[in-house]
């Protein structure tokens, strides 16, 4: 068995047996274990009880956290004239059309979220096989296909996550930075927790909400109380 590092023991010390604790006791426990010399971000898992892999229960949504992610987000547009000049002002970070696609399709991807106005979506198209598997292809279903491009660049940089399960039935996100207030923390928690139920497909079947963990970029992580977890 692998001889557990430093930093490793000093976490599994702080932790010790806890499991399904409130969302309050998980926070403290990872903000005192977090020992990264950069800011970790607090990373939360949650177990479904889904099959993505029939269409009525793939579970995929967004959520405005309320305290933000701490995360400097870069957001590519592709836009044309008025919506493109729209989007810059709204602080876009990148901004085209077939210029960009020519750049995507050249390996250079420089940008967490993309967002198309609805007309430029069959060039977007193009980059499926290349956006698709890194979940950055423009999708109506979460608000990045849309002719409101100065909203939707403004929610991307204003803490806005996008969440879809996995093929094992998980999702994972990150909801913030452990050097946020432990208040804040539990409140982004929260906030993801309840967006992902009231995402529930139609074709889940039993139990929907099986386990929460957190943990910390570095960190163990920690299952948290499910009653806790969705209290309002």
């Amino acid at each position: 068995m692998a001889k557990l590092g430093k930093r490793a023991r000093a976490a599994q010390e702080i932790f010790g047996n806890a499991t399904n604790v409130s969302v309050e006791d998980a926070v403290a426990l990872i903000k005192k274990a977090a020992s990264a010399k950069f800011d970790e971000t607090v990373e939360i898992a949650m177990n479904l009880g889904v099959d993505p892999r029939h269409a009525d229960q793939m579970v995929r949504g967004v959520v405005q956290l309320p305290n933000g992610t701490g995360k400097t987000v870069r957001v590519a547009v592709f836009a044309r004239g008025a919506k493109a000049d729209e989007a810059k002002a709204a602080g876009a970070d990148i901004v085209g059309a077939e210029d960009l696609m020519e750049t995507i399709m050249g390996g250079k991807i420089e940008f967490d979220r993309c967002i198309a106005t609805p007309d430029l979506m069959p060039l977007v198209g193009r980059l499926g096989k290349i956006l698709g598997p890194r979940n950055l292809m423009p999708n109506p279903k979460v608000g990045t296909v849309t002719m409101d491009v100065k909203t939707a660049v403004e929610a991307a940089k204003g803490g806005e996550v996008q969440f879809k399960v996995e093929k094992a039935g998980v999702i994972h996100g990150g909801v913030g930075k452990v050097s946020f207030d432990a208040e804040k923390l539990a409140q982004n928690i929260r906030a993801f927790v309840d967006a992902v139920n009231k995402a529930k497909p139609a074709g889940a079947k039993g139990a929907y909400l099986k386990k929460v963990s957190l943990s910390s970029t570095m960190g163990p992580g920690v299952s948290v109380d499910l009653s806790s977890a969705t209290a309002n």
